[in-house]
């Protein structure tokens, strides 16, 4: 299909039923009164339904102003000039152990203004929620930190269960569509390096992960060729789904993908490897992001699926148990106090001007 104005019909394929339900307005309350923001809300993700009545949600780090202007996404740009809320580890871990999620993906703006990009955050948030509920499943879903893949290790070495980031588009668009710090070669070297790192530490079951959206001027072959080099960095799962054009200021849409195209390149993620790969027209990166882990994790111990939903629900079922355990000893979320280590001479945000890049 030729290019389409954001207020062109849609295919029928492309529409989705209105989220609701018990479980899903559970947590919607539950998040407001946690103070907890999620990007399937914010980012108006058509799955946001599906994905929390399977226990899993994304949460977006170091706040909402991003140093990059891609043209797809609809983040605020801006330079955040060094702040970071030192206390949002405790306070994010905290809140997401008393939810009743099985999997959570977080992500984070692109920061190139801290010297590490944000990767001690990222890390040091995935610890303490591990260390609140070692049942949940951790993805943490980054930027490319200007290509410096010491934060890289610094990530993994806090043992996220995926590590995910997100090469966006085909090589050749990479320039058009992603902010000019971005590079094509870059992601792949980001990729690259986490696998390798979570081998020389030996840890095991680390799923890497990363994700291309179509329909902003790609042919099939080159999506195909960019799973190839996905796959040749040792990436484990790849998602693929219809980009949507947030306003008309954005990058327009170029062509609607049908549904048999992305079946086709499930096959052929299949047949490269990819332990899974999760393609359609409504999938995002996080899409049933529990779910994809698990189909991964039992392909890759030489099963074909077996019967994940059961799986599912009995994770769901822990996770209802250890929420509950945590709520019980952590207390209300306004009678919580954060740990004197964790404070600073200034609490909340906070000019870091010894992580900042001049």
């Amino acid at each position: 299909m030729t290019a389409a104005s954001r207020f062109a019909p849609k295919p029928p394929w492309l529409k989705v039923r209105a989220p609701g339900g018990d479980t899903y307005h559970h947590l919607k309350q539950t998040f407001r009164e946690l103070d907890l923001h999620t990007v399937c809300e914010e980012a108006r993700c058509p799955n946001v339904g599906e994905c929390w009545r399977e226990g899993t949600a994304t949460v977006m780090l170091l706040g909402d102003v991003c140093t990059r202007g891609c043209r797809f996404c609809a983040v605020t740009t801006g330079n955040p000039r060094g702040a970071v809320d030192t206390r949002e580890p405790e306070h994010v871990a905290r809140a997401i152990a008393r939810l009743d999620l099985q999997y959570v993906v977080m992500t984070m703006v692109n920061r190139d203004d801290l010297l590490d990009g944000g990767a001690e955050h990222v890390g040091r948030t995935v610890q303490r929620l591990k260390s609140l509920r070692p049942d949940i499943l951790v993805e943490t879903l980054v930027g490319d930190f200007c290509g410096h893949l010491s934060a890289v290790d610094t990530v993994v070495d806090a043992r996220p269960d995926v590590f995910a980031h997100n090469v966006e588009t085909i090589r050749r668009l990479t320039r058009t569509v992603r902010d000019v710090r971005s590079s094509y070669d870059q992601s792949l070297a980001v990729l690259e390096r986490a696998k390798a790192r979570a081998r020389a530490q030996g840890i095991e079951g680390q799923l890497t992960k990363s994700s291309i959206m179509v329909g902003v001027g790609e042919t099939d072959d080159e999506v195909v060729e960019t799973m190839r080099e996905l796959r040749g960095v040792g990436v484990d799962v790849v998602t693929i789904g219809q980009y949507l054009r947030p306003t008309p200021k954005h990058h327009e849409v170029l062509r609607f993908v049908p549904p048999e195209t992305f079946a086709r390149y499930e096959e052929e993620a299949l047949a490269m490897g990819f332990l899974y790969a999760a393609s359609g027209p409504l999938v995002r990166s996080s899409y049933r992001a529990a779910e994809v882990f698990l189909r991964s994790l039992l392909r890759g111990k030489g099963g074909e699926g077996g019967d994940v939903q059961a799986e599912l629900d009995a994770r769901l079922d822990v996770a209802r148990r250890e929420a509950a355990r945590v709520a019980l000893e952590l207390g209300s979320p306004s009678s919580v106090e954060i740990p004197l280590g964790a404070r600073s001479e200034a609490v909340g945000l906070v000019p870091a001007a010894s992580l900042v890049r001049r």
